[in-house]
């Protein structure tokens, strides 16, 4: 399992949100550069974001979740086009963001 993992949950829908494309960045300058991007499953899980053996060097981290995209798909209107999170890693230990999310906001926490 990587050390970072996600999950997005449709809190709307109440299930999973499956399909959710998503991108790690870290800061580069006054900028920010992508390190991995990939795709939530079935279950609304990103598992393997980076390869098992890569560690995040402690500092600032963002996720990016392309939220539009999704709620396209399910027919839904929303708010949000993306969803922006940003967090500092601070030692080599498990960093699980989730998401929860629904059209018109959301909400997250570090998760186990």
């Amino acid at each position: 399992m990587s050390q970072l993992t996600t999950h997005v949950l449709d809190t709307t829908l109440g299930r999973p949100a499956a399909g959710v494309r998503i991108a790690l960045y870290e800061p580069a300058g006054s900028d920010w550069r992508e390190l991995a991007h990939g795709t939530t499953n079935a279950d609304g899980r990103l598992p393997d974001l980076l390869p098992a053996a890569q560690l995040l060097t402690p500092g600032a981290y963002k996720l990016k979740f392309f939220t539009q995209e999704y709620f396209e798909r399910e027919g839904q209107p929303h708010f949000y086009p993306f969803v922006e999170i940003c967090f500092t890693v601070a030692d080599a230990t498990h960093y699980h963001v989730p998401l929860l999310l629904n059209p018109f906001g959301y909400s997250t926490y570090r998760g186990s």
